[in-house]
């Protein structure tokens, strides 16, 4: 008897369990500036309610990679969306676009995309708050360097940024990951590279103007980069949170790093209120 009790509650803990798991979906966004659909992975908290807003943190992905994954390769990750009670969305940020807009590729028109028809289009469908006080955006490798790059250029669309093991410096990187595709090679076009790499970009911050948190293993190739932008934000007095850890630039590393982002997030939203909860 008390076997089979105790088998009931354990099946009644799963069925409750499943049911307030947060919701995920994939949608299609068109893109007006580069003429195309593009995939995009929502997740909702289970308890989404069209009587209220929710933050937003927008989660990008890396080099090669794309919109699905987060979802495939950081199982499990989604429920922060519940136990922080925020909309994650995790979109395509193209093959290699470092999420900037490229002078030299009509295709790879990722800053725009991004920042404004892609926010525009969330805070249509979904109940979101509608002020970079209610937006935070983080990603890995590439897309660490994309979300500090469109957060500091666009400070009047988000409010947190973050990074994990991000290319916050591409200029060590001439010959890498197809950057001289978007850019021009780096002997052609110096300007291009020393104008949107976001070491320096630090001129565009004010202190506390953008809650930042920057996330980097020890043993990440990366690693020397984000050292010397930690550095070169203190000397600028510009707040932030930087997190060392033993790890490499891989999926085991990333998967524990969107926890203390994700956490970051929550906890820069809770400071700012949200008068319509």
């Amino acid at each position: 008897m008390k076997r089979n009790t105790l088998f009931i509650l354990l099946i009644s803990a799963f069925i409750c369990h499943s049911a307030s798991a947060a919701t995920v979906d994939t949608v299609q966004v068109y893109s007006n500036i580069m003429k195309k659909n593009l995939k995009t992975v929502v997740i909702k908290p289970s308890q989404y309610d069209a009587a209220r807003t929710y933050p937003v943190v927008y989660l990008l992905h890396g080099y090669s990679g794309n919109y699905a994954d987060w979802i495939s390769k950081a199982k499990g990750f989604e429920k922060a969306a519940d136990l922080y009670n925020m909309i994650i969305v995790c979109p395509d940020g193209g093959y290699g676009s470092w999420y900037w807009d490229s002078p030299v590729d009509a295709q790879s028109q990722f800053e725009t995309y991004i920042s404004k028809e892609l926010v525009s289009f969330i805070d249509t469908k979904y109940k979101t708050v509608k002020d970079r006080t209610g937006r935070g955006i983080t990603g890995l490798s590439m897309g660490g360097h994309g979300a500090l790059y469109l957060a500091f250029r666009h400070q009047d669309i988000f409010g947190a940024a973050g990074s994990m093991s991000g290319g916050v410096d591409i200029r060590p990187f001439p010959n890498n990951w197809n950057m001289a595709d978007k850019l021009g090679k780096y002997a052609d076009q110096p300007e291009r590279w020393e104008k949107n790499t976001v070491i320096n970009m630090l001129h565009l911050l004010t202190p506390n103007s953008l809650a930042i948190m920057i996330d980097c293993g020890v043993d990440d190739f990366f690693f020397q980069v984000n050292e010397k932008l930690h550095d070169q934000l203190v000397y600028r007095n510009i707040p932030h949170d930087y997190l060392v850890r033993p790890g490499a630039h891989n999926w085991p590393y990333w998967t524990n790093a969107v926890q203390y982002q994700l956490l970051f997030m929550s906890n820069y939203f809770s400071k700012k209120p949200n008068p319509s909860n």
